[in-house]
């Protein structure tokens, strides 16, 4: 069974359900009996749907999208 360390490291993961079924279930068995990790828990469950809904119902700039992919390219080195 993870500990507190392991089963937080791993709860995103967990979220999005990305991990092997059984750690999927050694979580919940944790997550069962452990009320810090618990409160963890619901508090990343429900940021997610919080985030998500702002996500839906907001809607982004004109080239919001394309100043934020030129972040992501290299510099040029014309210095």
């Amino acid at each position: 069974m993870p500990n507190c360390q392991e089963t937080l490291k791993e709860l995103e993961l967990f979220l999005d359900s990305e991990l092997p079924n059984a750690r999927i279930e050694e979580i919940m068995v944790h997550l069962t009996g452990c009320t810090d990790c618990q409160g963890a828990f619901e508090f990343h469950a429900e940021l997610r749907t919080i985030v998500r809904t702002k996500a839906k119902r907001d809607h982004l700039p004109d080239g919001f999208t394309d100043r934020l992919l030129a972040c992501f390219q290299p510099q040029s080195d014309s210095d």
